[in-house]
């Protein structure tokens, strides 16, 4: 299987190189991605949705994460990230459509990986139904909203738990089964609190801008 090649990047931001995704994750090496949350306004409140991940992810398998997000290969910009919205997700979206958040960096750490990522993060508004969205089978097994009202004091150690409320893909035809899950901090990637900050503050501000009109 071809693997990736990604840019790499010094402390202070410059390109210094390419390398393979599995060296740039060995030794800590900083590389580009594209993050994009999805999010809606219902019943006077904000909802941010979640994608769980495979659990064959080299990466914080099984996990609740940025609804999609990707890496950007050698060479690519961040509107090139915008395709990980159809690959994921089976929706297409115009790069221009995004919200645009800023670039945080994050650094996750798990046994035998450093990623270090220069994220891309944008936002979209969209409140189709849930089955409506058609999941990347070996990337996605199911998407669950949670409301920001519950992830802030969650994330900032004020309440111990909360209610995700999606489906779940289940076998090899892909039923999707409709679920609510009571889940704590655990239960989701463990980025930077100081990303997480950053994404549910931008997205109160936006959403907010949206309830007011």
């Amino acid at each position: 299987m071809h693997e990736e090649l990604l840019d790499i990047f010094d402390e202070a931001g410059a390109q210094i190189g390419v390398a393979k995704r599995t060296e740039a994750h060995r030794l800590g090496l900083w590389h580009q991605t594209f993050h994009c949350w999805i999010y809606r306004v219902q019943e006077g409140g904000i909802q941010l949705l979640f994608q769980k991940r495979h659990p064959d992810k080299d990466t914080s398998p099984n996990l609740l994460d940025i609804t999609s997000a990707g890496h950007l290969v050698a060479s690519e910009r961040p509107e090139d990230g915008v395709r990980e919205l159809e690959e994921e997700l089976g929706l297409p979206v115009a790069f221009a459509a995004l919200e645009p958040i800023g670039v945080i960096r994050d650094i996750g750490k798990e046994p035998g990986i450093i990623d270090k990522e220069i994220c891309h993060v944008f936002t979209y508004a969209c409140d189709q139904p849930l089955h409506a969205y058609q999941l990347q089978p070996e990337e996605v097994t199911g998407l669950f909203w949670v409301r920001l009202d519950d992830l802030e004091p969650l994330f900032a150690g004020k309440r111990d738990r909360l209610e995700a409320s999606g489906f779940l893909v289940e076998g090899d035809g892909g039923t999707k089964r409709d679920v609510a899950l009571e889940v704590g901090q655990r239960a989701f990637v463990p980025h930077e609190s100081h990303y997480y900050e950053q994404v549910f503050a931008a997205v109160r501000r936006i959403g907010t801008a949206l309830l007011e009109k």
